[in-house]
């Protein structure tokens, strides 16, 4: 019988996407640019998702999987967005997006 999957490594890559959108969130709030609406958006988004699956998993939640799915999904909308802009902020949170996407992805597999 096996146990439950490992979400170790998706969990600490979850977390760091949330930190990562929130700090580009931030950073794009105080540039006070209507442009970067769509970006802090999706950046609120990816983190509040990011936090909700971290979570989900720690609890090994027959969810999980749904969940990670859904994740994954905004991850990379997220990440795609960021990506359109030069900032180093944006970048960063992009490739952290692009981590968490491609874990959550395997995980949402599992």
């Amino acid at each position: 019988m096996t146990g439950p999957p490992d979400f170790s490594r998706c969990i600490a890559l979850c977390n760091a996407c949330a930190t990562a959108c929130n700090r580009c969130a931030a950073a794009c709030a105080s540039e006070g640019s209507n442009a970067m609406a769509r970006c802090i958006a999706l950046d609120l988004d990816c983190a509040a998702i990011c936090t909700v699956a971290a979570g989900v998993m720690a609890r090994n939640s027959e969810n999980a999987g749904l969940v990670c799915a859904l994740c994954a999904d905004v991850c990379r909308l997220c990440g795609d967005e960021c990506l359109t802009h030069d900032m180093d902020h944006c970048q960063r949170c992009a490739e952290a997006c692009k981590q968490c996407e491609l874990e959550c992805r395997r995980m949402a597999a599992a």
